[in-house]
C-alpha cells in the first residue's frame, strides 16, 4: 500500500515539476499525514517513531539548500512525505541517489550551456594575469546566467533507485 502511495505521489510530483515547476502542497502534505497515520496503525508507537524520524531526516536533508536558495519548497516537502512514509533509511538512500543524480544532470546541463569552458577560461586568465585589471579588460563581461533545473526529476530517479536496489 505505502509503495503503490508512493509512486503515486512521485509521479504527479514528476508531472507538475515539469510542466509548471512545482510540487504541490495537495499532493505532498496529505502524504506526510497519510505515512504518520498509516505507521502508527500498523507498528503503534514504534510506527509514530518511525514516521516521526523519516519526517526530520527528509526535511533536515534538504532544508539547508532551501534556505540558500538552491532548491523550492516543494522539493524539501517531497522529501519529507518520502520520509515520513519510508522511514528514515529509505529516505537517506533515496538523498544520496538523488544527490549523485542531480549532480550527474547539472553536470550534463553546464556543459550544455559551455559554462565549464567560460570558468575554465575566466579561471586560467586570472591566474595569469594575477587577478588584475589587465585580465578583465582581455576577457569581454558576460553575462552568467544560473542554471536550473526542476529537481523533482532528480528525487524521482533517486527514490525510484532506492525502490529498486535498496541501500548500498
Amino acid at each position: 500500500m505505502k509503495i503503490i502511495l508512493l509512486l503515486i505521489v512521485l509521479f504527479i510530483s514528476l508531472y507538475t515539476d515539469l510542466k509548471s515547476r512545482k510540487i504541490l502542497n495537495i499532493v505532498t502534505l496529505p502524504t506526510i499525514l497519510f505515512g504518520i497515520v498509516y505507521n502508527i496503525y500498523n507498528m503503534g508507537m514504534e510506527g509514530f517513531l518511525f514516521g516521526g524520524k523519516g519526517f526530520l531526516v527528509g526535511i533536515g536533508l534538504l532544508l539547508i539548500p532551501y534556505l540558500l536558495g538552491g532548491m523550492g519548497a516543494g522539493d524539501v516537502k517531497l522529501m519529507t512525505a518520502i520520509g515520513t512514509l519510508m522511514g528514515v533509511n529509505f529516505v537517506f538512500y533515496s538523498f544520496i541517489y538523488t544527490a549523485l543524480i542531480g549532480g550527474a544532470i547539472a553536470i550534463v546541463l553546464i556543459i550544455k550551456q559551455r559554462g565549464c569552458i567560460n570558468s575554465m577560461k575566466s579561471f586560467f586568465y586570472s591566474v595569469i594575469f594575477l587577478r588584475s585589471n589587465l585580465g578583465s579588460i582581455l576577457i569581454p563581461k558576460e553575462k552568467h546566467s544560473s542554471i536550473s533545473f526542476p529537481y523533482g526529476i532528480a528525487i524521482v530517479l533517486g527514490t525510484l533507485c532506492t525502490l529498486v536496489w535498496g541501500g548500498f
